[in-house]
Parts: structure tokens; C-alpha cells; sequence
């Protein structure tokens, strides 16, 4: 080493082995890092309902009792109910939170997403060691914390949150059905698709829509319906013209004046794949 080196000390690699769903989760617990929370969301690309993010911290060990969890969206609806109840009764610790469409209006997707995950972390009884988060980073968590490829498919606390997520989701969105049939929200959960669509094109957006999608912002404008609250369009929204009609609310005085969204997100691009203003 020359005079003018500098020693970098590294920690030891961290060897992953076993289940590869539990390999990063329990090669940090090995380290003294745990205990290690998965983070996840489910509707962040649904145009109607609320977002729903979970965070879960499973036993150490636990694969061969939880051997059908994967992805939530790659399980039946049977088999999510199945492994959402082992979930609940397996795990050490979990945490569920809703958050309805006025509040995703109000701050954008993006902005509301990764609020909700903080808050998932936060309501967890014990703060974790380390926390795992599908996709992307999540700053001003309370322990250290990376992003995951495919998180749900590849961390099994994970998929554990993101099953939390969905089946809780699921079933606030049956009982949006049965307050507003004429949508169809217990077949497409509020996502864009052309059954709902035509119903948005008929109906109008109810309460449960959120304005801050193109889609729900045009189909609303169209017949000169007013947004029931304060509405953040994504540039994305405002890119692909919504927000003409909703300066005319604006200019009538309403109270809940739709506004540009200050900078554009980390996700505007990604229309369709992580949701953002979907453009049907």
C-alpha cells in the first residue's frame, strides 16, 4: 500500500443460501440486521379506490409453513385469501394502511405512495432492523433499507406485504361494488379497462374515482361534472390535455381548484406499468 493510500474497511459479504425467497431476508438476520420488514403497495395503478401499503416482518424459518407465497398477483384469488390468513397468523409483526382517493388527488400518486410506505414502517409495533421495498428507494424511513428488483417476487417479507396489500384492497373494492354497481369494481378493482371505461363514459366518476388520472379527469370534464376536492394532475394528466376542463372549474370559483403538480414525478414515465396518470 503506497504512502498515499487509503484503507477502505468493508464488512464481511453476507453469503445468501437456502429458499432464494428468504436467502436476502435471513442472510441479514444472520448479520444482526433484523428484523428485516417487506414493504409493498397494491392499487397504486387503479384509477378508482384507495392505495393500500402494507409492511411485514415474517419468523426467520418460516418458508415451509408459508410454501405457496409468492407475488400476490400471481396467486388465485383462493389461494391469496389462503396465504393472506397464514400471514396474519404466522407473522411477528405487520401493519396495513388505506389511504383514500381524496388523499392520492391532493399530493399525487407518486408523492402519496411512498408517504404510505413511511407510514406502513411506522405502524409496525417494533421498529425493524432493516427493511426490503419493492422497486424503489423510500428516503426518511426509520432503519436502513434497499430497493428490490421484482421485491415481491424475489423477498419473501415482500410478498408477504404485497398479499397483505392486495386481499385487503380486494375486498374494500367488493364493498365499493356494492355501493356503486354500475362500475364493476369486483371484477377490475378499480383499474383501467374497457368494461370500466365504457361505465366512466356513461356514469361519470363517483366519490371513489380519483381525478388526479387522466382518465377520471376527462371522463368528469366531459359533461361538465366538478372534482369533489382539490386535485393534484400529474404532468402526464396535464401533457395530455385533462386539464382544459378543469381550469374552467377552477375559474368558476370552486373551492377544490385543480393544480399542476409542482415538478414531475419519479414514475411519470412509466404510465401503465406502475401506474401514475393512467391515459385510457
Amino acid at each position: 500500500m503506497g504512502a498515499n493510500s487509503v484503507s477502505v474497511l468493508r464488512p464481511p459479504r453476507a453469503v445468501i443460501r437456502g429458499n432464494t425467497a428468504w436467502a436476502l431476508q435471513s442472510a441479514l438476520d444472520r448479520r444482526g440486521l433484523g428484523p428485516v420488514a417487506g414493504v409493498d403497495e397494491a392499487g397504486r395503478g387503479a384509477c378508482a379506490g384507495p392505495l393500500v401499503v402494507a409492511a411485514c416482518v415474517l419468523r426467520p424459518g418460516d418458508s415451509s409453513r408459508l410454501s405457496e407465497l409468492t407475488d400476490s398477483k400471481l396467486l388465485t384469488p383462493l389461494a391469496r385469501d389462503r396465504v393472506y390468513e397464514q400471514i396474519v397468523r404466522r407473522a411477528l409483526d405487520y401493519s396495513v394502511v388505506v389511504i383514500p382517493p381524496a388523499e392520492v388527488d391532493a399530493h399525487g400518486i407518486h408523492v402519496t405512495n411512498i408517504e404510505g410506505m413511511r407510514r406502513a414502517v411506522a405502524g409496525l409495533s417494533s421498529r425493524p432492523g432493516y427493511v426490503l421495498i419493492d422497486g424503489f428507494r423510500v428516503p426518511g424511513l426509520p432503519a436502513p433499507s434497499v430497493p428490490v428488483l421484482k421485491g415481491d417476487r424475489a423477498v419473501a417479507c415482500v410478498a408477504a406485504a404485497s398479499v397483505l396489500a392486495k386481499v385487503t384492497r380486494d375486498r374494500i373494492m367488493a364493498g365499493l361494488h356494492d355501493e356503486y354497481p354500475v362500475y364493476g369494481f369486483d371484477v377490475h378493482k378499480g383499474y383501467t379497462t374497457a368494461e370500466h371505461g365504457a361505465a366512466l363514459t356513461e356514469h361519470g366518476p363517483c366519490e371513489a374515482h380519483r381525478w388526479s388520472y387522466t382518465n377520471v379527469a376527462s371522463a368528469g370534464t366531459a359533461p361538465g361534472m366538478r372534482p369533489p376536492r382539490r386535485v393534484l394532475l400529474s404532468v402526464a394528466a396535464l401533457q395530455a390535455g385533462a386539464v382544459a376542463g378543469t381550469h374552467a372549474v377552477a375559474a368558476a370559483g370552486a373551492d377544490m381548484a385543480v393544480v399542476s403538480e409542482n415538478g414531475a414525478s419519479a414514475d411519470d414515465g412509466l404510465q401503465g406499468a406502475r401506474g401514475g396518470a393512467r391515459v385510457s
